[in-house]
């Protein structure tokens, strides 16, 4: 990277390409910016084993600088440089030679547990495709975008939690999915605005007579509430077939699982209680729900049998 280029960078992600090979210093970081940009990090990590907080750590510091080198810079063009720089700094660290904070961190969690490039490559594919595609076709195009975006996230989390199997991961793609649409329905117009991005497949937008106007002045017409309805009702889908993987991993990961699966819902009901609105105002889960999803989330303990 230039020098000129450096400067660039937003406050998040200014240590990206700073040299350091002090293991735990780079823990240390990981522990800091995981803890700072994550509002939910605390409530979360109590249902990780602490030996393990760390590592979740160090996977979180990659995901939220590689999404903040992508949203965070821009400029396109430059986006796509510091990806690509990041994904070769991904490719020394798996070769043995660490030289960031993330990735000299990130280095013991790959070590840990075996975990393959394929998820961190993936991820900053993803990065490097919300610079170069800013509509998608069809829905079949933005599950595509959701394979990368998203499902990766899942993939790590598993890893971590010991397990390696295709049908698991299969299973927690349909969660990561989901959390990934729920997202998108939640920040259609923000997206718009910010970003210049409109992940509403074109094909259901002309299905419900709905316009990138629309969205641009924030025109909620009964075509966009009936395109909301759809579209959460499709994502919805998703959650309840994400369910299965509750059967198949141990407790304390179950619980983990829940709660984000009940946080997607939630969101997907504050939709709904604003009558399928996004666009004058954003749907948000308020403190006390949070801390039910939570409460919801610890009932689960032992009340889902483990399957073999």
């Amino acid at each position: 990277m230039t020098a000129t280029a450096a400067k660039t960078f937003p406050p998040t992600v200014e240590w990206a390409f700073k040299p350091m090979d002090d293991p735990s210093a780079a823990q240390a970081y990981t522990w800091r910016l995981a803890h700072k940009h994550y509002e939910n990090f605390t409530v979360v990590s109590w249902l990780v084993p602490r030996r393990l907080r760390q590592d979740f750590c160090n996977i979180y510091a990659f995901c939220r600088t590689a999404d903040d080198l992508g949203d965070e810079v821009g400029d396109r063009d430059l986006a796509l440089e510091y990806l690509a720089e990041f994904r070769r700094q991904t490719l020394e660290c798996f070769a043995g030679a660490p030289t960031t904070a993330i990735f000299t961190a990130l280095a013991t969690t790959i070590k840990r547990f075996d975990i393959p490039s394929k998820p961190f490559l993936d991820l900053i594919l993803a990065f490097e495709q919300d610079q170069r595609v800013t509509r998608y076709p069809d829905f079949p195009m933005v599950l595509d975008y959701c394979s990368r975006s998203a499902n990766p996230v899942g993939h790590l989390v598993l890893y971590l939690s010991g397990y390696r199997d295709a049908k698991r991961q299969i299973l927690a793609d349909h969660t990561c999915t989901a959390l990934q649409l729920a997202n998108f329905w939640q920040d259609v117009r923000r997206d718009l605005l910010e970003r210049d991005r409109i992940y509403l497949p074109a094909d259901s937008m002309a299905r419900f007579g709905v316009t990138q106007d629309d969205i641009q002045l924030g025109r909620c017409t009964d075509g966009f509430r009936n395109l909301l309805r759809f579209e959460v009702g499709r994502c919805r889908e998703f959650f309840h077939q994400g369910e299965a993987l509750l059967g198949w991993v141990a407790s304390p990961w179950r619980e983990q699982i829940s709660l984000f699966s009940r946080g997607g819902l939630a969101v997907l009901a504050a939709i709904e209680r604003q009558n399928y609105d996004t666009l004058t105002s954003r749907p948000v889960v308020g403190r006390r729900t949070k801390w039910m999803l939570m409460l919801g989330a610890l009932l689960t303990m032992g009340k889902v049998s483990l399957s073999r």
